[in-house]
């Protein structure tokens, strides 16, 4: 699918590769604190870029208590590590009891694989006619720009493609591309992707952009980026001004906690908004870092408030090395049930399973339809309260008048139509204690 990649040559790029070992200047400015990387080097994304921690010796440098090197150096053998200055700033302690370390730092746990795990789960290479572009759904499809991203996610669905070989589409393969889109004209929405496209420099994003934009039957372009996230400062006035000539573009970055919600990326998001760019998140539910109720609310209400979208939230893929990431569904059921309610809907997402073998995206949901008649369909709200929705009734008989309900009503008597509303009654132990309170004497109570 990804083969015959190689870095544009063009002289308006920059260095794609971080160096495998830093010079002692470099070592020093990636420390956690801004102040001690002259602000120049800092703010600019170039310079995260080539200062990402790759080895666990970089590791060591920035953080010379870390637990259990040799489980990293392990897990590392296996899978590419690359932590930009910016997002290691951001951890806080040095265990995985701490989200962004455990996001970021490889873990001798990823090497625990069972049979089921995959390299390409969602089958995107046998749906890739042509060299980078994957066609899985009839109306869209999605181009691997490149197999570098600023930070490679413990949790990454195309370990397959990103960090092995730091690359990207030859340049002679884009033609390609349009030709298929033009030859199927039922695709409308094109994902630009990658590894993460925004990693490429302003001059070639805009070659790809362009090249999409020149097929009349693409109607929307998306960009799925998590720099916004991992390395903010790449969303620069230059950026944000070249995506404008492309509209309708959209943009799906990827925050799973909290604490990546930054001033940082929240002004990254404002420019991308501020430039008339709609933002939506895609969140992965990871054990660890964001499978508590309270976690994912603070999340959501922090995408909303950056005015980003919460979209989906996925089920960990079933990719190598990330058995220890993975939660059961019904923890993913748990947090939908506990956001309904709780925060509006727009700052709840789609929980989705994208299914093995390349089924598709399946959304799951608490079971809200309780029950159903032909006349009358029960429903059941957040708070527990059981209703009657009255179907139409032009082809029931008028001439129906329902008896009177029993004393003791149930879903069967909202379904029948004989009542409309159930209300959570508390428990009859309560009831017992709640009456025989009434009947006590004043002076017999106790307070």
């Amino acid at each position: 699918m990804h083969t015959e990649i190689k870095t544009d040559a063009s002289n308006d790029e920059p260095p794609l590769l971080a160096p495998r070992s830093m010079t002692r200047p470099q070592r020093a400015s990636c420390r956690r604190a801004t102040g001690e990387a002259p602000a120049a080097d800092w703010h600019d994304w170039r310079w995260q870029m080539r200062a990402r921690i790759r080895t666990v010796e970089q590791l060591l440098e920035r953080f010379p208590r870390l637990p259990h090197p040799d489980g990293v150096r392990e897990a590392l053998n296996r899978f590419q590590m690359a932590i930009t200055p910016y997002y290691a700033s951001l951890i806080e302690k040095l265990d995985a009891s701490d989200p962004i370390f455990r996001m970021a730092v490889p873990q001798v746990q990823e090497l625990i694989n069972p049979a089921f795990l995959e390299a390409d789960p969602l089958g995107e290479e046998q749906h890739s006619p042509v060299p980078g572009l994957i066609h899985r759904y009839p109306d869209r499809a999605l181009l691997i720009t490149t197999s570098v991203c600023a930070m490679y996610c413990r949790h990454c669905t195309r370990k397959r493609v990103t960090g092995e070989c730091e690359s990207q589409l030859d340049a002679a393969h884009i033609p390609a591309m349009v030709g298929y889109l033009q030859a199927h004209p039922e695709i409308h929405d094109v994902i630009v992707s990658g590894g993460d496209p925004l990693t490429l420099a302003t001059p070639t994003l805009e070659r790809i952009l362009a090249a999409i934009r020149s097929v009349d039957t693409i109607e929307v372009i998306r960009i799925g980026t998590r720099t916004p996230v991992t390395l903010p400062m790449r969303i620069t006035d230059e950026l944000t001004e070249m995506l404008r000539k492309y509209h309708p573009v959209w943009i799906n970055t990827h925050f799973n906690h909290p604490r990546e919600l930054t001033r940082e990326a929240v002004a990254a998001c404002a420019r991308l908004a501020n430039a008339g760019i709609p933002l939506g998140n895609q969140c992965v539910l990871l054990r660890g870092v964001n499978d508590d109720v309270r976690v994912m609310e603070a999340l959501c209400r922090g995408l909303v408030k950056a005015r980003v979208r919460p979209y989906y939230l996925f089920q960990c893929d079933l990719v190598p090395g990330v058995e220890h990431f993975r939660t059961p569904i019904s923890k993913g059921i748990e947090i939908m049930e506990y956001l309904r309610g709780r925060v509006s809907g727009l700052a709840i997402p789609t929980y989705v399973v994208d299914t093995p073998g390349g089924g598709g995206k399946i959304p799951v949901a608490p079971t809200y339809m309780v029950s159903q008649s032909p006349t009358h369909t029960v429903f059941r709200n957040f708070e527990g309260m059981l209703m009657s929705y009255p179907e139409p009734c032009l082809d029931v008989a008028s001439d129906v008048v329902p008896s009177a309900p029993p004393a003791a009503q149930g879903v069967w008597e909202l379904a029948a139509g004989h009542a409309q509303v159930i209300r959570p009654a508390p428990p009859q132990r309560n009831r017992k204690r709640a009456r025989r309170a009434t009947r006590m004497p004043v002076q017999a109570r106790k307070f």
